[in-house]
């Protein structure tokens, strides 16, 4: 039966004219796919791939990306898909740590980081009629490995098999009836093993896929806009993008079936009755991608379950003896059944405390200890409480806190440090680093966010840098993070000293800010989401600068520039190219217009 194959081989039996991927610049049928994956795959052979090897893979969000990962599985290696944005040092310990013998990446990228892995560049693709040497794959083989936050201060891989993604891909199918006539998206990071569930269900059944660019991935106006316009009907959002987006009214020629949402915590439920069914769903990386699904229905109370645990998975909620807790108490959540993955990349030590053996399993089988606590909701659905380690998600990323620990401890001014995730209940969980200055050194906020943006993507570099006056030890000596003083004015680091506003865009920009967030104490080069800014009060801005100043700013622009400054820099190239698209007498009206 074609649902007992392997992903790659049910993409081949799709008929060659269906449209396969799309994005603004057009489409690629299942032909072009089929035939582009074959003769990469075959070149990968020719340079040393092979079943039970892998393909890292750092390419921008792309049919060429896809066409690499499939390419990847047909000469029986796992793909690891690396996100571009992410610092090379990271990119560097993936690569190295995957023992990827090849490495497919733009020449601007490998020519920058030593590694093993035979570069590729996409231009150094071959033709497509290659034929694929035969490989022996079966579903106990690696079909993917993941790199997320590790404890330790740097990333740790997760091994995921061709057995795990086809429970995954038949549960999806079955779960949401998805058929060749639907219409996927594919907006989630390129590092998120949300994008796997994105990819592989849709391209298995002959479905179509579109791919959203970088600008309206990150803004859920724009993101809305283009769900409707292209006529989608299945999409996965990252919950911040989620739930502005559950506010909004839809139009009735809105196409789609089921919003699907995880990644983070799901705070809202729908206003009013919205033209598709909301399913919110939770799964570690480990346990590849969902363990738990559950449709969140408008008018409920309290916060949105995450679910059941899907076809195929267990979830036990297990006291620190290891035993059932009674249903209505909390437990910490374990995971059992066809998605647990196989464990940690090198990891032996790490996978033995986490990959256990299943006392309830009848059949032998492991589970995962997630560290994520629970309870059972009457209905016999799940609530979600949190974790029980360091372990947190900040903007919908997973991270260790550790990490950050480790990055920060290099710098020469930090003699110690310690990062926690704020608890306050009004805003966005942010990021608090709790630092020991070496005697002598003089540190401000900006330097150490600045040396951590070196290594770190954006979500994890902290927001605020507390000094301490010495190491809040418990009795036992552990750090007690119940000491740690709450942060002020008093022992906050400064920010490196910020001009005045030099023109009156920049001045208005940064009333707009200020009144936000509600402080009088951020300058115009301020990173907007480092002094207490989300993705929420983001959008307000956006809004507002747009209605302000007449142009079509993103949330993406925001993004990137971060900065009052920046942002001014941006506004002021968009107004320009407004008025070189204008006549000269609606340019001079618009100027004069905007000088009053």
């Amino acid at each position: 039966m074609l649902a007992e194959l392997l992903v790659s081989e049910r993409i081949r039996a799709i008929a060659s004219d269906t449209v396969a991927l799309r994005d603004s610049a057009g489409s690629l049928s299942y032909g072009e796919l089929n035939r582009s994956a074959d003769g990469l795959a075959s070149h990968l052979q020719s340079l040393g791939v092979a079943t039970g090897s892998s393909v890292a893979i750092c390419l921008p969000r792309s049919f060429a990306q896809i066409v690499a990962e499939l390419a990847a599985l047909r000469a029986g290696a796992a793909f690891v898909p690396i996100d571009p944005a992410w610092p090379d040092e990271r990119v560097q310990h993936i690569v190295a740590d995957s023992a990827a013998p090849v490495f497919i990446a733009p020449s601007s990228l490998t020519s920058r980081i030593s590694v093993k892995a035979t570069p590729l560049d996409v231009s150094e693709w071959p033709a497509a009629d290659a034929p694929v040497s035969g490989v022996a794959v079966s579903g106990s083989d690696l079909a993917y490995i993941i790199y997320t936050s590790g404890s330790t201060g740097v990333p740790k891989g997760v091994e995921i098999t061709h057995a795990n993604l086809n429970h995954l891909i038949d549960w999806h199918l079955e779960e949401f009836n998805v058929s060749a006539s639907d219409h996927a998206t594919h907006v989630a990071g390129l590092g998120f093993d949300a994008a796997v569930w994105e990819i592989w269900p849709y391209l298995s059944v002959g479905a179509s896929i579109s791919l959203a660019d970088e600008t309206v991935r990150v803004d859920p106006a724009m993101l809305q806009r283009w769900i409707v316009e292209r006529g989608v009907t299945i999409s996965f959002v990252p919950t911040p993008v989620a739930e502005p987006m559950l506010a909004m009214e839809w139009p009735a020629t809105t196409q789609m079936r089921f919003l699907l949402t995880g990644g983070d915590t799901l705070h809202t439920r729908p206003k009013s009755k919205l033209p598709f069914r909301l399913v919110n769903n939770y799964g570690p990386t480990e346990c590849t991608v969902v363990a738990t699904s559950g449709e969140v229905m408008d008018g409920a109370e309290g916060l949105p379950s995450i679910g059941k645990a899907i076809k195929g998975t267990m979830v036990y909620l297990l006291d620190e003896a290891m035993q059932p807790v009674a249903d209505g108490k909390v437990g910490e959540m374990y995971l059992g059944g066809r998605g647990v993955g196989r464990g940690y990349r090198n990891l032996p030590e790490q996978t033995a405390k986490s990959f256990l053996a299943d006392p309830f399993s009848q059949d032998g089988g492991r589970m995962y200890r997630t560290g994520d606590m629970a309870k059972l909701l009457p209905d016999g659905q799940i609530a979600f409480l949190g974790r029980v380690d360091s372990q947190e998600k900040i903007r919908g990323n997973r991270i260790e806190l550790d990490e950050i620990v480790s990055v920060l401890h290099r710098h020469e001014g930090v003699a110690f440090n310690v990062v926690v995730a704020s608890q306050d209940p009004v805003q966005e969980k942010h990021l608090i680093a709790y630092v020991l200055v070496t005697e002598g050194a003089s540190l401000t906020s900006r330097e150490l966010q600045e040396f951590a943006a070196t290594a770190l993507p954006s979500y994890m570099i902290p927001s605020k840098f507390v000094r301490l006056s010495g190491l809040p030890l418990s009795t036992n000596g552990k750090i007690d993070r119940h000491a740690l003083p709450l942060p002020t004015e008093q022992n906050v680091l400064p920010e490196a000293a910020s001009r005045e506003p030099k023109s009156d865009l920049e001045a208005a920009l940064l009333a707009l800010v200020r009144e936000l967030l509600k402080t009088d104490d951020v300058g115009v080069e301020d990173d907007f989401f480092l002094v207490g800014g989300h993705s929420l009060l983001g959008t307000q801005l956006v809004l507002r600068a747009r209605e302000r100043f007449g142009v079509m700013l993103t949330l993406r622009d925001l993004f990137e520039a971060a900065t009052v400054e920046g942002l001014a820099i941006h506004i002021e190239e968009l107004i320009f190219k407004e008025i070189d698209a204008m006549s000269e007498e609606d340019a001079v009206r618009l100027t004069l217009g905007d000088a009053g």
